[in-house]
């Protein structure tokens, strides 16, 4: 294992933390350098000489290995974490070391999940901060290292292979090389275009700012305490709607869309699935609150059981309303949309629409196969026929997925937590979904949680963003390595 070339790429990760840090300076000075000022200072120094560090005392190395690929995404995105948290930690205020350690891993992995009783007690440029950990985890911690490296490096191509899902891949439609140019490319773009569209829709230059970082990368972070209910607009919401959405969707798609001036890209088995997918849980989300009596109409409800599906699909965990009161049958929706969300090849979390319908496919394959055994029986996707081997580490995908699940749930119910709680909090962190339900819903936060407890919920993003297989390599070099000595 070559740690110098390691500390390398760590080296670079952390720069681009510290590119944002110096950002948030810059909006600390133009308010007058407010009380986040030192803080960030004094954390942007420490970042960029740590990140520098390599840069100076190790050489560049023209490949990498396996193993040391698998080290370098897991690092990247703890040491990320780490220096994420020093603006939150030097900044004091409401934050505790373990509040600073939440609040930088739900940045950094889109969670979006807050330990803050009122975000608006920060000065802005810690608001600032705080969405450009979003900005970042979303494009990806590794992407950024991928945009700097030369295409024509074979370090590229390896992160590049462990980076991007097999899931999301084929549906490019060009070589790994320019994968990751296509989907930062996209991200941009939704990025600028929904900060524009804020902007038309009457939010200022900085709450369209942040809301637009949050919305690209699906993350939820807000600049107000009840999040997009605090603007009053249904234009706000729209625009939200329709980028969270967009940001759902795999932007291989979406680039092939806008590069051939059609849609018919999206007409594939999975969007449909998606799309009815959110059209279902919504209706069923707006039935259940007029039954219930939570909202005066059924256009109202209609509504904002579409916000809210698409806002927990979509992982972007933006509000309009509290569900702390919603009838536990729409809260339950929810939480099986939570598992789902949205399409691979997007920022969203959770288990993917993909693998899902996967799934359901593999299970109706099965049936099949009882009833009428000596008949050639295959997986179809859209064109393409599966294999069982291309299909099977996808469902384990999902079997591991629930079993991570199964273990969050235990700990934060040892920990303390009630089990309605913990089965929620474990749903939401492990998606990147953010908001729960109950006092960990929409309008709530994370405050009241025992620090062992959130220290094992962003395990859970960690874990959910980077889709849990990275991190199970790492544990068995180590272990590896240990049983060989």
């Amino acid at each position: 294992m070559n740690w110098k070339v390691i500390s390398r790429y760590i080296g670079l990760a952390l720069l681009v933390s510290s590119l944002f840090m110096f950002l948030s300076l810059l909006v600390s000075l133009r308010d007058g350098m407010d009380s986040a000022f030192g803080p960030l200072l004094v954390s942007f120094i420490i970042t960029f000489l740590v990140g520098s560090f390599p840069f100076i005392f190790v050489h560049k190395s023209s490949s990498i290995s396996l193993k040391e690929g698998y080290v370098i995404i897991v690092l990247s995105w703890l040491f990320s974490f780490i220096f994420g948290m020093l603006p939150y930690a030097l900044w004091g205020g409401p934050f505790s070391v373990d509040d600073a350690w939440f609040e930088s891993v739900s940045g950094f992995t889109t969670t979006g999940s807050t330990a803050l009783a009122s975000v608006e007690d920060l000065p802005r440029s810690l608001l600032f901060w705080r969405s450009s950990t979003h900005f970042i985890g979303g494009l990806g911690v590794v992407v950024f290292l991928l945009l700097i490296i030369p295409s024509s490096s074979p370090v590229r191509l390896r992160l590049t292979n462990m980076e991007l899902s097999s899931m999301s891949a084929a549906l490019y439609g060009t070589r790994r090389s320019k994968t990751v140019y296509i989907f930062a490319s996209v991200y941009l773009a939704i990025f600028v275009l929904s900060f524009l569209a804020y902007l038309l829709a009457g939010m200022d230059v900085f709450d369209a700012l942040n809301h637009a970082m949050s919305v690209s990368a699906t993350g939820g972070f807000s600049t107000r305490n009840e999040s997009i209910a605090a603007f009053d607009s249904f234009a706000v919401e729209a625009v939200s709607v329709v980028f969270m959405l967009a940001s759902s969707l795999h932007f291989g798609l979406l680039y092939i869309c806008v590069v051939a001036r059609t849609l018919k890209p999206l007409c594939n088995q999975v969007t449909k699935f998606f799309l009815i997918s959110v059209l279902a849980f919504s209706l069923a989300v707006a039935l259940s609150l007029r039954i219930n009596g939570n909202e005066s109409s059924f256009l109202e409800a209609l509504w904002n059981g579409l916000f809210q599906t698409v806002c927990i699909v979509s992982t972007t965990g933006f509000a309009v309303t509290d569900n702390l009161n919603w009838p536990v049958f729409a809260n339950l929706l929810l939480l099986i949309a939570a598992l789902m969300c949205g399409c691979a090849g997007s920022t969203t979390g959770g288990i993917k629409t993909d693998r899902v319908l996967l799934l359901f496919k593999s299970i109706g394959l099965q049936v099949r196969k009882v009833l009428h055994p000596t008949r050639v029986n295959e997986i179809r996707m859209d064109n393409r026929f599966l294999r069982d081997s291309e299909a099977s580490p996808h469902i384990l995908f999902i079997c591991l997925y629930f079993c991570v699940l199964m273990v969050s749930v235990l700990l934060t119910y040892l920990l303390g937590m009630n089990l309605y709680s913990s089965l929620a909090a474990s749903i939401s962190s492990l998606g990147n979904v953010g908001p729960a339900i109950r006092e960990l819903g929409t309008f709530g936060n994370f405050s009241d949680v025992a620090p062992a407890c959130k220290f094992v919920l962003t395990m859970d993003m960690f874990l959910g963003r980077i889709e849990i297989y990275p991190v199970l390599a790492v544990v068995a070099m180590i272990f590896d390595r240990r049983r060989r000595k």
